[in-house]
């Protein structure tokens, strides 16, 4: 399958090109500088001659897109329905990588992909808009939630923790955020084997089984660094406030991914494990 991955300099699109060649996929790996996600003349020269795009261009600056919503709002919501119609005039599928923050983090079980999505924040309303318009234009499109990210490929929450508690000697880390640490490797497989069993349109959720906060995975992380973990202590939410708010609860279900005869993400702790030499190491 010859596929156009957007966003392919960043943590998650790096390992998707990765791990869609290493499949045998013919893969055009595409920068800010090779295809504007936000220009549609530019998408109607790139996406002809493929049969999908993984669409993993955002703008992921949570706190930056409060003030800065132009960009985010061209970004995240005027891009995927620019692509979406690219893809549906050459014929094209596409993957559009979503987010947790689509919900408001009210919940106390996990989010089903069709729950209704409720964003608290810019980026999450941006990133809600996008999945629709994606979806308006290219009704073929699947959109792959996911959340709490991590990979070799970018900074990322294990290694900016981690080289904090080695510095400060002490780390605070709240504890009344709930979700889902995921492995951007474990997302790509997730991307791979949907366009590889023709899944139905529709949401779908890549993030890891299982659930903790982050104190909790900084405990993980820091046991894996040789670090203490005593060196970090747990705070709220409320002591550690920010320009947008977090979700408190960001466990997404998997059904759809079953449904789909696609296997979910192992529990989070298990693939922590699995990632953490390479994760800490870059």
């Amino acid at each position: 399958m010859r596929v156009l991955v957007t966003g392919a300099a960043g943590m998650l699109g790096q390992d998707v090109v990765a791990l869609l060649r290493e499949r045998g996929h013919d893969v055009t790996a595409a920068g800010r500088a090779d295809v504007d996600v936000t220009d549609a003349a530019s998408l109607t020269a790139a996406v002809p001659g493929h049969a999908a795009v993984v669409n993993c261009a955002a703008h992921t600056a949570v706190d930056a897109a409060e003030t800065d919503v132009e960009a985010a709002e061209l970004l995240n919501a005027t891009a995927p329905g620019l692509l979406g119609t690219a893809c549906t005039a050459a014929g094209a599928r596409l993957v559009h990588v979503s987010t947790d923050y689509v919900f408001s983090g009210d919940a106390d079980e996990p989010y089903a992909e069709d729950a209704p999505v409720a964003p608290r924040s810019v980026y999450g309303r941006t990133k809600a808009a996008g999945e629709a318009a994606a979806l308006a234009a290219q009704p073929d499109t699947l959109v792959v939630r996911t959340a709490w990210l991590y990979g070799a490929g970018g900074g990322c929450f294990p290694k900016t923790i981690a080289r904090a508690a080695r510095e400060r000697g002490a780390v605070s880390v709240v504890d009344d955020q709930v979700g889902q640490p995921t492995w951007t490797a474990d997302v790509a497989r997730v991307v791979a084997d949907l366009l590889e069993a023709g899944a139905p349109a529709g949401t779908y959720h890549a993030t890891s089984s299982g659930r903790t906060s982050w104190y909790g995975f900084t405990q993980a992380v820091l046991a894996s660094a040789g670090i203490d973990p005593g060196t970090a202590s747990p705070t709220t939410s409320e002591a550690f406030a920010r320009p947008a708010p977090r979700p408190a609860w960001s466990v997404l279900g998997h059904e759809a991914l079953v449904a789909a005869g696609v296997a979910p993400i192992d529990d989070w702790a298990l693939r922590w494990d699995a990632a953490a030499a390479a994760v800490l190491a870059s």
